[in-house]
């Protein structure tokens, strides 16, 4: 093809023009593939730091403190909601912990291990002592076993609900990585916080969930409200209860879009300027070109190209360096417990590849169209 022949030629002749061109894209590109990337991993990890190991959903009687029946009905209900992926029925009760003259309110959690290990993953956040929960065994908090003196093996002195005093042997110590977790939670066994409260085989406190996407939780519990084997429970969901955090993931996410679209602006008037200048410097030889026969859509085509040439190489590179400084990133904080991983989604960095593409593209249409519309007479009479 002439005009591509042509536009590849022109490049070549001005090769630090063109170097500029396309590093000027290629650190657009990058810096929108790397602070893309960084804010969607850092809301990953603020939500499964404050989320991620606890119910997103939670099934309760409407009255406060009423068990619920764990009915066949339910469970089909909660069965049938295909974002929903995990659902463990548990048993909680608030408890004094006594020490001497000291002691601290503590909200235990009742429920088989295997079961509660599929939301609170409690095994895997295990310190010290031995995942398990005895009938006289309870789970506590790196914070509270600190602030209070325990280890695993100690024996622990409770006020339970209805008065009477409980000893419960600590059998292991869990760190979720939120002080406000370790300090107020506990786990027992399930049968154990049935006696504690009264409650028969099939009767819970509250039914727990968790879903696919954490930011459908909303949808989910309204689909479940709906479901008549929910009639007379209360549905609630994190999202209600976490309104600041909701504002601040969204707060990240303006911030970053804005700050992509001002680096594309940048990229895009760069790269228009550059091609402007270049269409006068080419002037002559457009003409001369013209009169020797070339089609105006022929000579607008010669920029498009050289836009295409260079959005694809300066596309290409900006995407492979903000893939390495995601790397660099990831490789400084593997041992950091100030910073986190980057994972960069394949969709958004085939995005940020065509975006940069079609950005040049586009700046390249002034050039291209004054290009177009060139009078070969007047270019060869004016030298």
């Amino acid at each position: 093809m002439l005009s591509l022949s042509i536009a590849a030629r022109f490049l070549r002749k001005s090769p630090a023009q063109s170097i500029l061109i396309a590093a000027g894209i290629a650190v657009g590109i990058g810096v929108q593939v790397f602070l893309g990337s960084l804010i969607t991993s850092l809301q990953t990890s603020l939500v499964d730091q404050t989320i991620g190991n606890s119910p997103q959903l939670i099934v309760q009687a409407t009255t406060a403190g009423a068990s619920l029946d764990y009915t066949a009905g339910l469970q089909l209900a909660m069965k049938n909601e295909s974002q929903i992926t995990t659902v463990v029925p548990t048993r909680s009760f608030s408890a004094i912990f006594k020490k001497g003259a000291d002691s601290a309110p503590l909200q235990l959690i009742g429920g088989q291990l295997t079961q509660l290990d599929t939301i609170y993953d409690i095994s895997g956040h295990l310190t010290s002592g031995t995942a398990q929960l005895g009938a006289a065994e309870v789970m506590v908090g790196k914070d509270f076993a600190e602030a209070n003196a325990l280890k695993a093996g100690d024996i622990a002195a409770f006020v339970l609900p209805d008065g009477k005093p409980a000893k419960l042997t600590v059998s292991g110590i869990f760190d979720f990585g939120s002080a406000a977790a370790n300090s107020t939670t506990a786990f027992v066994d399930g049968a154990y916080a049935a006696g504690v409260l009264g409650l028969g085989a099939d009767q819970y406190t509250a039914v727990d969930a968790q879903v696919s996407n954490v930011f459908d939780s909303k949808t989910v519990a309204e689909s479940l409200r709906a479901q008549p084997a929910l009639s007379g429970l209360k549905v609630t969901e994190w999202q209600a209860a976490n309104a600041d955090l909701l504002s601040a993931l969204k707060s990240q996410s303006s911030s970053s879009y804005m700050i992509q679209f001002f680096v594309l602006i940048a990229v895009a008037l760069g790269i228009a300027s550059t091609l402007a200048i270049s269409a006068v410097q080419k002037t002559r030889q457009i003409g001369i070109l013209k009169a020797m026969g070339m089609k105006d859509r022929e000579s607008g085509r010669i920029f498009l190209w050289q836009a295409a040439i260079l959005g694809v190489s300066g596309a290409a590179v900006g995407v492979g360096g903000g893939l390495v400084l995601i790397a660099l990133f990831t490789f400084a904080g593997r041992n950091s417990t100030s910073l986190f991983p980057i994972h960069p989604q394949v969709g958004f960095v085939v995005i940020s590849f065509v975006v940069g593409v079609l950005v040049a593209m586009v700046s390249s249409l002034i050039p291209s169209r004054r290009t177009s519309k060139l009078d070969p007479i007047e270019v060869i009479q004016g030298g």
